[in-house]
């Protein structure tokens, strides 16, 4: 049978999820490990965990936007480039 979830926590992963453009279970998974580093393996820490990587994200003023756009985009020469024949 599957553990109760709570939804609080459910909800901040979601929303993190939904910003890192991930699923909901690597979110959740993430939020774990990186909660397990901190020693915070109770409910309440979890959450705590997941709330500060929410608000780092926010407060973050479109930094990882900009990031992803440079990535995102071909360099010079590699327009053209196919790695399959």
């Amino acid at each position: 049978m599957a553990a109760i979830q709570d939804s609080e926590y459910v909800k901040i992963c979601a929303q993190l999820a939904s910003r890192l453009s991930i699923s909901l279970a690597s979110a959740r998974r993430q939020v774990d490990q990186a909660a397990a580093r901190e020693g915070k393996r109770d409910l309440e820490g979890r959450r705590a965990m997941a709330q500060s990587m929410l608000t780092a994200l926010d407060s973050n003023d479109g930094g990882s936007v900009e990031r992803l756009t440079a990535l995102l985009s071909s360099s010079e020469g590699d327009g053209n480039f196919i790695l399959e024949d």
